[in-house]
């Protein structure tokens, strides 16, 4: 079973919680925009814990380290069947200072040519609405679970 770890920042702007978003790099996803975005998450395998694979991959993908405390979401099996670890971080992020981990792949595909891409090739900050229509479904309730933690008395 494959295992993905990430964090979720958030922001409290006036009294309006917004969460910060990915959208994957690359020509799969190029043309896709609802339901395409994803927290900043990667793999990992034991014996690295969940955490430590949620700041490592953050950083890769982002170009932001992640020092502080983070805040457990839990975990959610995708329908692929991959299960996702996520945890919260509230953390200001400017995303114009993204800066991703690139892959390289044959496009287009049987060409012999081999091409490099983002692997994230941009993040934006959402308002809980707008970001229910950008993610993942299999990601939704990560940001049900943050909205609970956040906005309790």
């Amino acid at each position: 079973m494959k295992r993905s770890a990430g964090v979720l920042l958030y922001q409290m702007e006036a009294g309006v919680l917004r969460v910060l978003l990915v959208h994957p790099g690359g020509p799969f996803w190029a043309k896709r925009d609802l339901g395409a975005w994803s927290i900043a998450k990667g793999e990992y395998e034991p014996p690295e814990d969940a955490e430590t694979a949620a700041r490592r991959e953050f950083a890769e993908e982002t170009g932001l380290d992640l020092t502080g405390p983070l805040i457990p979401l839990g975990e959610a099996r995708q329908p692929s069947g991959k299960r996702v670890t996520a945890f919260a971080a509230d953390l200001p992020f400017d995303v114009a200072a993204l800066k991703s981990n690139r892959f390289e792949m044959e496009w287009p595909p049987k060409s012999g040519r081999r091409q490099s891409f983002a692997e994230i090739d941009r993040a934006a900050w959402f308002g809980m609405d707008e970001a229910r229509r950008r993610i993942l479904p299999g990601q939704a309730l990560f940001l049900d679970r943050l909205e609970q933690i956040r906005m309790r008395p």
